[in-house]
């Protein structure tokens, strides 16, 4: 039975190959991004509500993430249905992302976000929860 001469030298290179590969730098998990409100409690009516997407490795802002999904409900108040329109606006400060809206009634309502962060793979999603005060 003849060995084949690439059966021992297989292991070895992909050894050398490894060695020779420098480390890559320790990247960031999605799960180290977050939003936060800006303000928990807001007058019912029309509004603008702020949030800052965070690093929380640094606690530094993270600017220009691309919000894809938002949702605006009182499923905090056990009204999920109860919904109202939310549109983006522009930014003010890097890293904090604001939305137009309309808050129909007084009480607890939920922002839902998701959003891709630059050079990362994943979505961060976030529900937060605020209050409308009349």
């Amino acid at each position: 039975m003849t060995k084949n001469p690439f059966a021992r030298a297989l292991p070895a290179a992909l050894l050398a190959a490894a060695l020779a590969v420098p480390a890559l730098p320790a990247l960031a998990d999605i799960k180290d991004y977050a939003f936060e409100l800006t303000q928990k409690e807001m007058k019912q009516g029309e509004a603008v509500v702020a949030v800052r997407l965070v690093d929380k490795r640094s606690g530094k802002p993270v600017p220009d993430a691309v919000i894809f999904a938002k949702r605006l409900d009182m499923a905090p108040e056990d009204m999920e249905t109860m919904t109202t329109k939310i549109e983006q606006l522009p930014s003010t400060e890097p890293g904090v992302y604001r939305f137009k809206t309309k808050l129909t009634m007084a009480g607890n309502w939920r922002l839902s976000l998701g959003a891709k962060v630059q050079g990362e793979t994943g979505t961060v999603e976030d529900k937060l929860v605020f209050q409308a005060v009349k």
